[in-house]
């Protein structure tokens, strides 16, 4: 990014991070908002901006996962149903958008609650609701292995973002897997078989779901201090803040406001490691 002038530098908002999702499986995302939830959206799909540096590497069922690849598969095997709404084509009749074939965008509608002759509107001229499920009707069109879902539910009443879940169910019950990118832990513990918990640009835990149900089963403070922050084990908020990401610190860069926080701690950052059929990246986690 750009400074004061025309000086650039670079800010590290992923790293050491290490993720996969399995066939058949939801994985959920979860995180504060600048945890880089999007941005690994992105990199999945290979539409990063072109002044991103990216070191490391993917891999799609085995195979390094290159812009080669990234071309062949996106939109087709590889399909994202993106947060902004801003993806639609304003000059371009939605049904178009979703697919040539009259008899899937009608079934897709259906399924969805939008009413024939929407397939004929134009993007302003949908609600933002209607707008959600159109999007998700355009990333499920061509049946994709793997589905992006990067905060979905937004703008969606509760029967519709339910709705909206047991599809993704589906899909992943179906073979395909699901990336489901949200804020709602809530959410995320109802239909996910695993969640990656991100802080900073990086995996705090990765845990099944059921973990979820009580503190103990979690072993990152960070996951315990969302479990806290959830309303109905007490809405208690954390001290402190995520750091920004041109100010991280040296260590783990949880450690400035956590109450588990050691010397070791401050040292490196902690690197993943198995503890109680989870993955964690805490030195203290047990």
């Amino acid at each position: 990014m750009y400074g004061k002038g025309f000086s650039q530098h670079l800010l590290k908002t992923i790293s050491n991070l290490n993720i996969g999702v399995r066939e058949g499986e939801i994985l959920a995302v979860a995180g504060s908002s600048g945890s880089g939830k999007s941005l690994l959206a992105h990199a999945a799909l290979g539409i990063l901006p072109k002044n991103a540096v990216i070191e490391g590497g993917m891999a799609w069922r085995g195979a390094p996962l290159d812009a080669a690849l990234h071309k062949r598969l996106r939109g087709r095997e590889i399909a994202l149903v993106p947060q902004s709404v801003a993806y639609l084509d304003p000059l371009i009749r939605v049904g178009r958008q979703i697919s040539n074939d009259s008899q899937t965008v009608g079934r897709l509608f259906a399924r969805y609650h939008l009413k024939p002759g929407t397939e004929k509107l134009f993007p302003h001229e949908l609600s933002g609701g209607m707008t959600r499920r159109v999007m998700i009707c355009a990333a499920l069109a061509g049946g994709p292995k793997l589905v992006i879902a990067d905060e979905p539910t937004p703008g969606l009443t509760p029967h519709l973002a339910e709705h909206a879940m047991r599809h993704f169910r589906e899909i992943a019950d179906g073979g395909a897997g699901v990336i489901l990118i949200t804020h709602d832990i809530d959410l995320a513990v109802r239909h996910a078989d695993r969640i990656a918990v991100l802080y900073a640009g990086t995996a705090a835990e990765v845990a099944d779901a059921s973990d979820f149900a009580d503190a103990a089963l979690l072993r990152h403070p960070y996951s315990k201090a969302l479990w806290a922050a959830m309303p109905q084990n007490g809405f208690v908020a954390a001290a402190g803040a995520q750091p920004y990401a041109g100010e991280l610190p040296p260590g783990c860069l949880y450690a400035p406001r956590c109450p588990e926080c050691s010397p070791e701690c401050m040292a490196a950052p902690p690197q993943p490691r198995s503890v109680r059929g989870g993955e964690v990246s805490c030195c203290n986690a047990h």
